[in-house]
């Protein structure tokens, strides 16, 4: 059996124990800030100089230049050329598919003609443009992420971004041919064979060869996270990932199986990942208590999958499907598998999740491939006050102001009783000028 946590929210250190399953510090590691700290100084000093060092001691690269750590695009165009034809068609397919669900969440600019007896014909509104250049990171160290180059790349390609500067860590040297050819497909422009705290640097500072960019988006570790974390402001970045983490609502109508292998699909990420099952029904609980347990020596990263389920994992049963909801909105979980059988009845319940999965056929590895929308999601409890990834963070909004003459008599009025009431008489003035004209 594996020792994962049982929970009841009846018994009385319920909220205790709850607390004590979801507490997760995602920040501040002193030893992993101080070396992050070092290494972004010694990259915005050095440039690609220190680039080298990092890779040569991390990776184990023995690079001479930066010109031996970029993928020529002919490179990639090689990559996918030389794909299986089942590779190939199925990066096509997530591909397709993701980037139909993107294209409809294009911002447009929009303006209107304030006819208020204040605007008198004034026009307002906001200009939607994308930005210039974006780096995407993907990491490259355990495991090789395609789908990261599709999730992230594909929604600033829609967006109009000009230009995708893509990083990746080869430990070793060994490059993953679906990577690169997951980048020819997007139309990645150049990549980089670096990664870590250095690659985050290089592209929030810019280097001799490493341009800088105006945002940073893509999964990574720790040294990572820190990194972006630190160069926020500088440069805009997508979030600072925590462990994955998945919460399935079950009634007992999906199979033991399927919700046990459900859990084991984020469990597998890494030890620190989370998978919960929220029930009513104790008997469902066992049953899949039971089905881990006879499915987990049957998995690949086993060792990985127990490590996670016995240090984060529970089975929680509550008193019914609504207490199911209310917890899960309490948890705000970046993925949310609703495994009922009128599982739309309760969808209008759920505030709070990165991805919400309705029924007992969606599972949350599609959402990760080709299922469409972004597998970039809130982590830690954030899906309370942020979103997904998706082309909205790849635009930029600026507010449209043209004030017509006899508006600037209206308002001007208005601005300067406001102005002179927080003491600043050059702002007052500035409106009193348009009025006497």
């Amino acid at each position: 059996m594996i020792a994962i946590k049982r929970l009841r929210s009846r018994d009385v250190d319920f909220q205790a124990r709850l607390d004590e399953l979801l507490a997760f510090e995602a920040a501040q590691d002193t030893a992993v800030e101080q070396t992050v700290a070092a290494i972004l100084a010694e990259v915005k000093t050095r440039g690609d100089d220190a680039v080298l060092d990092y890779t040569r001691r991390f990776d184990g690269l023995s690079a001479t230049s930066m010109a031996e750590l970029s993928i020529p695009c002919s490179r990639l165009q090689q990559a996918l050329a030389e794909l299986p034809d089942e590779q190939r068609s199925a990066l096509e397919t997530a591909a397709e598919r993701v980037r139909d669900y993107h294209q409809r969440q294009l911002l447009q600019s929009w303006h209107y003609i304030d006819d208020s007896p204040q605007g008198c014909g004034s026009l307002l509104g906001q200009q939607v443009t994308p930005l210039d250049r974006v780096g995407l990171y993907v990491p490259g160290g355990k495991a090789s992420y395609p789908s990261s180059v599709l999730m992230n790349a594909i929604p600033a390609r829609v967006a109009g971004v000009g230009e995708l500067i893509m990083v990746v860590p080869t430990p070793g040297g060994e490059q993953n041919p679906l990577v690169l050819a997951a980048a020819a497909l997007v139309g990645v422009d150049r990549v980089f064979t670096i990664g870590g705290a250095q690659a985050i640097a290089a592209l929030a500072y810019g280097t001799a060869t490493v341009p800088r960019v105006d945002k940073i988006v893509g999964p990574g570790n720790a040294y990572v996270a820190a990194a972006k974390r630190r160069v926020f402001g500088i440069v805009g970045i997508d979030m600072v990932a925590g462990p994955s983490e998945i919460l399935i609502i079950g009634d007992g109508h999906t199979p033991a199986d399927w919700v046990a292998m459900d859990l084991f699909s984020q469990a597998e990420h890494d030890e620190l990942a989370q998978a919960i099952l929220v029930s009513p029904a104790a008997e469902y609980l066992e049953q899949v208590a039971e089905s881990m347990a006879r499915l987990l020596p049957t998995m690949p990263r086993q060792q990985v999958i127990r490590a996670a389920l016995e240090n984060r994992g529970a089975l929680i049963q509550v008193s019914d499907l609504d207490e199911a909801c209310r917890l899960a909105n309490r948890i705000a979980p970046e993925h949310l598998e609703l495994s009922l059988r009128d599982a739309d009845r309760w969808l209008p319940h759920i505030r709070h999740a990165g991805a919400i999965f309705i029924g007992a056929y969606s599972s949350e590895s599609l959402g990760d491939y080709c299922a469409g929308p972004n597998h970039v999601l809130p982590t830690s409890g954030s899906a309370r006050f942020s979103s997904p990834l998706g082309v909205y963070d790849f635009q930029k909004r600026s507010s449209l102001i043209r004030v017509s003459p006899a508006a600037a008599g209206a308002l001007g009025r208005v601005a300067a009783i406001l102005a002179e009431g927080e003491g600043l008489q050059a702002h007052a003035r500035s409106a009193d000028y348009r009025q006497e004209n």
